[in-house]
């Protein structure tokens, strides 16, 4: 596990796979031009953390389902995080700040290993930074109601199947029927923007994998 966690720090401030990676959890019909939209003048900054922590001899990540609301990605699952506050001394204290504030994960308890690529969403007009974070133990989630209907927890084990990527003409939250791909987590749809971040922390674990980094059981 630790040896896992140092190569993968060492990979994150190596090139990342960026849109290539990304590209892969899109919705379909938008591939050909979902990258070529450029971030408004008034994009806001926001930050996610991807946090990584050991359970039953594998990594796991946890993930939540948003509560409906009067907004563009209510009741979709997505990573813990939100927007920066003119308090953020940077993007990375924004991620651990939100998941704090969020799920209950004090932020002093969690290792910075790195970055993803940066990943625009029109829709709501967030520039998102995905941060990658680690905690030796598993974490005790005490999820705020007002933010968090429910925690759901993935496997890096189950991420990386081969097989794990499904395809619905429906996604939750969207308002237009597109064959779009996503991944199945405890019955639920995680699509769109957290889906295409996953796609890039796989692709660079399967590199790793595939160089013999990767520690598994």
């Amino acid at each position: 596990m630790e040896d896992f966690i140092k190569a993968l720090k060492d990979r994150l401030q190596q090139p990342l796979p960026g849109i290539k990676a990304q590209a892969l959890m899109s919705p379909q019909l938008e591939q050909d031009v979902r990258f070529k939209i450029k971030p408004r003048p008034d994009a806001r900054q926001g930050s996610v953390l991807l946090l990584l922590y050991p359970r039953q001899n594998t990594i796991w990540l946890p993930l939540m389902q948003r509560p409906q609301y009067e907004g563009h990605h209510s009741g979709q699952v997505s990573l813990p995080g939100g927007k920066g506050e003119p308090d953020d001394p940077d993007r990375i204290y924004t991620a651990l700040r939100e998941t704090e504030e969020e799920m209950g994960i004090p932020r002093q308890g969690v290792q910075i290993l790195g970055t993803l690529s940066e990943l625009y969403i029109p829709p709501s007009n967030f520039v998102v930074l995905p941060v990658v974070g680690y905690m030796p133990a598993a974490p005790e989630f005490k999820p705020d109601p007002a933010e968090v209907e429910q925690v759901l927890e993935l496997s890096l084990q189950d991420l990386l199947e081969e097989n794990f990527i499904r395809f619905t003409d429906s996604p939750p939250g969207s308002l237009y029927r597109i064959r779009t791909p996503y991944y199945p987590v405890n019955e639920r749809v995680v699509w769109g923007a957290t889906a295409m971040i996953l796609s890039e922390f796989v692709s660079m674990v399967n590199e790793m994998e595939a160089r013999h980094l990767l520690y598994r059981h």
